[in-house]
């Protein structure tokens, strides 16, 4: 059942979510070789319970930090770690959090120092696949608009989508109806109302979109070992548009 959220959930909504995203913004000064993916997870739990948010993924399922950190292959779910970054990494970080009830989410691929011409690109095709996603997100549209932006994007610049792992609703649980694929056909899936908030996440791997789980049980890698990327935002869908809660203006 896909819950849609009045004016006041919103509100609480965007509260958790800024919180959220001025902490990925704060933590880039930690990207540069040497940094364990640790401190970066003790600077995003610092930052958030210092404002009164609660760590949305610790503990969560048995999750056990408060980012999931995933470098290069890894493409989601990445358990931080003494493992230290190096020179031409990219790393996703992904912030989930909880305050009054609600929650919010959102992920952003760094680059650490010069990365290669692929990573770039790569990096800058995922983030536009996100933004064209968000551009879909309007009242009377259909979800796979949504899904279908992101693929086409992705795959203009022969990148291919992850299609094991998707987005999501989401509010009072982290991860509510409905699924938000990245790929799908334009003009189908529920139709998009006004209340609606989807955690929209484009995944994009270099080589095959096929993935696969590690041994800890957490953190899935590309098949190929080739590079992944993955941005994600908390999105309300509003009569006046798409309102990006997690976005730092």
């Amino acid at each position: 059942m896909i819950i849609l959220k009045t004016r006041e959930e919103l509100e609480k909504m965007r509260r958790v979510s800024r919180v959220i995203g001025e902490t990925l913004e704060g933590m880039e000064h930690l990207m540069k070789p040497g940094v364990r993916t640790k401190e970066i997870d003790e600077f995003a739990e610092d930052s958030l319970r210092s404002r009164g948010v609660e760590p949305g993924f610790k503990g969560y399922r048995g999750y056990p930090a408060t980012v999931c950190a995933s470098r290069n292959e890894v493409v989601v779910h990445g358990i931080p770690s003494d493992e230290t970054l190096e020179e031409g990494d990219i790393i996703s970080i992904d912030v989930g959090g909880l305050l009054e009830g609600y929650y919010g989410d959102s992920a952003r691929t760094f680059p650490v120092g010069k990365v290669s011409p692929t990573a770039a690109r790569l990096l800058d095709t995922a983030r536009e696949a996100l933004e064209r996603g968000i551009e879909q997100a309007r009242v009377g549209g259909r979800l796979h608009d949504i899904s279908w932006a992101i693929q086409n994007c992705a795959e203009s610049e022969n990148f291919n989508v992850v299609r094991d792992y998707v987005g999501h609703g989401i509010g009072r649980s982290l991860h509510e109806d409905p699924q938000v694929p990245n790929f799908g056909q334009p003009g189908s899936g529920p139709r998009l109302r006004e209340g609606m908030v989807l955690a929209i996440e484009p995944m994009l791997n270099a080589g095959t979109s096929e993935v696969k789980l590690k041994n800890d049980g957490w953190a899935v890698v590309t098949s190929d070992g080739m590079l992944s990327a993955h941005f994600e935002h908390t999105v309300a869908i509003t009569e006046a548009g798409p309102e990006v809660l997690t976005r730092c203006l």
